[in-house]
């Protein structure tokens, strides 16, 4: 085998991993036997020059080298870091380049110049040359500054709609992939289990299925762009005891493989992520980043999965200092490396030169080495890194392609936006323009609450201008994002519209009650708009390290609400949230009742539409409203024993809202229910179908639920799981039949012996509008052995929707 190749197009000689003719595991091959141990090891890691939580490049703080910390809270841990000059971190390469976008406030051309200076740097100062990867967060659009600020991931859970979440991931992937940028750390496959964890708003939703499906059609999007999607986090991380981030879970091997895991199987087979980033937490003692079992014997000998596995920012330096597995930063290391970790990132902590040292006493198989660097080598390969004549000024798009806060994709985002927000209640008022019941637009309107007029409040913790512009006061926000009270300004033009914010979000300042309540009296409708403002580690009400003891909304806003209501004046209640609040004390007593998830930049204007009928309401619950603060958790998928009230408990856990609730301005009747067999073979499948018809008076859009139960099985199993959905748009009077292809694959569990199986007996069929109204029920017999499947099972119901009128339109 020779070192070099001449290429047959322009006759240049290569060295043979460079030549893109051959094979990639060649070329792979190829590099690795170039590549000192050093070389190998230095692709393990990364460099965030960015850093905000630390210090910056160079920056000692007096001059002398620090004695390296061994144990240090997550801030010490990324300031020592930060002292590494990107020269010297990268003197045998670099694997990945962190956040060079997305770490403080640059504009697109200036963020392309520090990436373009960066790469250089890695690439001419190493030997081979060898590129590094750049990934950035994009759980809510491309987080830099100016770039379009999506909905939350809650938000689009809530639109039950994965054709628009798959768009939604391709058009942030074409701006990373314009922007030199290889990979995205999104999307969080998390299902939720309490929702006071300060995180609820960067999931999918309660249920693994609905998780699934808009994972997986996220990372198509992602991935069809050409850009790297990354699952978080891998796994568990979102049951910590009592709702805590970076707790510890306790949870048995069963719910973790039925309830946990399938997100992220769906997102690696049907999506084809390449990435996969480890939890903070532990489960039942074992730290997910140092987890053999997790890492390495489900995700790749199971599951067949040949992408990178990426650690969370620090994650293996907390297996010295947090979870006292490893004595030390090396120790931790060389655990995570065995355990099945690629990369370290965001700064190269536990991956360092000791590992060159080990594997030279023949300490660490450098076969481990082997193991992880092909694997990123694999991807660099794949993405062009390392073909002739790559260059950082080739990989970006033209200048005039990378507008990142584009009419396309504001478009895409004030759709997101409209089919995200959920009508809880019409009541008496909504909506406010309603020409078949006399209705007209109010003349005199106080809008009320601390989140009427802060932008901040319609975007998540991931979102930049939560994530970091609070450490930058006094910059714009960087993108236009109307505030609810302007949008109803602009909704109303003829009211009267008047604001007071009555209180902070969180703050406990009642001194703005009466100017609230004032202005209330003096209109003939009030819109309180409450809820939460995103930020970081205590800094927000909602988002990362944001939890909270209760459901109660943030600060005084429930006295604020009580003080409005007391007024006489109709209030309708927008609560503008990253989870679900307790509203069982504010629903009876309002003039009607929306619900919002972050719905990002141009969210303010689909409330306003939703409010004044413009926009047809079709956003459905991804998770429960709770009616009482406390009793947590209490998401919809329960054992028979986890929902039942009647003589057991004090505690009620009946929900004001179930899961997949969401109300209309029309009316839909699902009926005509159809089985197609009966008695269906452990290997086989069945249809269920059933009629939907619009028998209102407006063009309206219903979300067709499918459940299924297994009412004895050898474990206690889910009262009721959805198994599929499909979204209907229907103009007055039309109709349309929707069938579910069901296979017997969608009734397996993990049965004792912790195999998933498919256990025969009854299974029955329920269908309806949320995980409470199923008017269309029947049972089905799987017959047969019982068969144990794995991750070839079906894991998808794919679903066909068949019209009944000429003027219906369906998706």
């Amino acid at each position: 085998m020779t070192t070099a190749e001449s290429l047959p197009s322009t006759g240049q000689v290569v060295p043979r991993w460079q030549d893109p003719s051959l094979p990639v595991s060649e070329r792979v091959d190829a590099l690795l036997a170039e590549m000192t141990v050093a070389e190998k090891v230095a692709q393990l890691g990364s460099r965030w020059l960015g850093n905000f939580m630390g210090s910056e490049a160079g920056d000692d703080e007096g001059g002398g080298e620090a004695e390296r910390p061994q144990v240090a809270p997550l801030e010490a841990v990324f300031k020592e870091a930060g002292r590494i000059p990107l020269e010297e971190a990268a003197r045998d390469g670099l694997g990945h380049l962190t956040r060079v976008y997305g770490s403080r406030p640059v504009n697109a051309e200036e963020g392309t110049a520090l990436l373009v200076a960066q790469q250089h740097t890695v690439v001419k100062g190493s030997r081979l040359g060898i590129p590094a990867l750049a990934h950035e967060e994009c759980l809510t659009g491309f987080n830099t500054y100016g770039a379009t600020v999506y909905p939350a991931p809650l938000a689009w859970a809530a639109a039950f709609d994965p054709d628009l979440v798959r768009r939604l991931g391709r058009a942030i992937g074409r701006d990373l992939r314009a922007s030199g940028v290889h990979q995205g750390l999104a999307p969080v496959l998390d299902v939720v289990r309490d929702y006071r964890w300060g995180r609820v708003e960067e999931t999918m939703g309660e249920d693994p299925y609905l998780v699934s499906t808009l994972g997986a059609a996220y990372v198509g999007g992602v991935e069809g762009a050409g850009v790297i999607a990354t699952l978080k986090h891998f796994a568990g991380y979102s049951a910590a005891r009592g709702a805590r981030n970076h707790g510890p879970v306790p949870m048995g091997r069963r719910e973790l493989m039925d309830v946990i895991l399938p997100p992220f199987e769906t997102a690696i087979a049907v999506g084809g992520a390449r990435s996969v980033m480890n939890s903070y937490s532990d489960i039942d003692g074992v730290p997910a980043g140092a987890d053999p079992w997790l890492l390495t014997q489900l995700l790749r000998d199971d599951w067949g999965f040949t992408g990178t596995v990426v650690s969370d920012y620090g994650s293996l330096a907390f297996l010295a200092g947090l979870h006292g597995v490893a004595a030390d930063f090396d120790e931790a290391g060389v655990m995570a490396l065995e355990a099945g970790i690629d990369v370290e990132l965001p700064d190269t902590l536990t991956f360092g030169r000791h590992l060159e040292d080990r594997v030279r006493r023949g300490e660490l198989p450098e076969s481990l080495l082997d193991r992880a660097v092909r694997r990123l080598l694999t991807q660099k390969v794949e993405l062009g890194l390392l073909d002739p004549g790559w260059t950082p000024e080739g990989s970006l798009a033209p200048a005039a392609a990378r507008d990142l806060n584009s009419p396309e994709n504001r478009k895409l985002a004030r759709e997101l936006a409209e089919r995200s927000v959920i009508l809880l209640d019409a009541g008496s008022a909504l909506p406010l323009v309603d020409p078949d019941a006399g209705r007209t637009a109010p003349a005199r309107v106080a809008v009320v609450g601390p989140c009427a007029a802060d932008a901040r409040t319609l975007m998540g913790c991931y979102a930049f201008p939560n994530h970091v512009l609070p450490r930058h006061p006094g910059l714009p926000l960087g993108i236009s994002a109307p505030t609810v009270v302007e949008a109803l300004r602009a909704e109303f033009p003829d009211a009267e519209i008047v604001f007071e914010p009555g209180c902070d979000v969180r703050e406990e300042d009642r001194s703005g009650f009466a100017a609230a309540a004032a202005a209330a009296r003096g209109a003939e409708l009030c819109i309180a708009v409450v809820g939460d403002r995103a930020g970081l580690f205590g800094n927000g009400t909602s988002g990362e390290g944001c939890d909270v003891e209760d459901l109660r909304l943030p600060g005084v806003q429930a006295e604020l609400l009580a003080q409005l209501f007391a007024t006489g004046t109709p209030v309708v209640v927008v609560v503008l949230s990253g989870r679900p609040y307790a509203l069982g004390e504010v629903h009876p007593r309002s003039a009607g009742l929306v619900q919002a998830f972050m719905p990002g930049q141009e969210g303010a204007a689909a409330i306003a539409g939703v409010l004044s009928g413009r926009v047809q309401p079709a956003g459905r619950l991804p998770v429960q409203i709770p009616r009482r603060p406390g009793g947590q958790p209490g998401t919809y998928l329960q054992p028979p024993l986890g929902a039942h009230t009647q003589g057991i408990s004090s505690v009620d856990p009946t929900p004001l809202f179930p899961f997949g609730h969401g109300g209309s301005y029309t009316t839909f009747e699902i009926d005509d229910l159809h089985v197609s067999a009966h008695d269906v073979p452990t290997d086989g499948e069945f249809t269920v179908s059933v009629r939907v018809r619009n028998t209102g008076a407006r063009p309206g859009r219903e979300v067709v639920q499918l459940y299924l139960r297994d009412p004895v099985a050898q474990v206690s199993r889910p009262v009721r799981q959805l198994t599929g959905f499909a979204q209907v748009d229907l103009a007055p009077g039309a109709s349309a039949r929707v069938a579910f292809r069901v296979h017997a694959d969608r009734t397996a569990f993990t049965g004792r012996a912790l195999a998933r199986i498919v256990e025969p007996g009854e299974v029955e069929v329920q269908v309806g509008d949320s995980s409470q109204n199923l008017p269309c029920r029947a049972a089905v017999r799987l017959t047969g052995p019982t068969r144990e499947v794995g991750h070839d099972r079906r894991l998808t119901t794919p679903v066909d929707v068949t019209l009944e009128e000429a003027d219906a339109t369906a998706s």
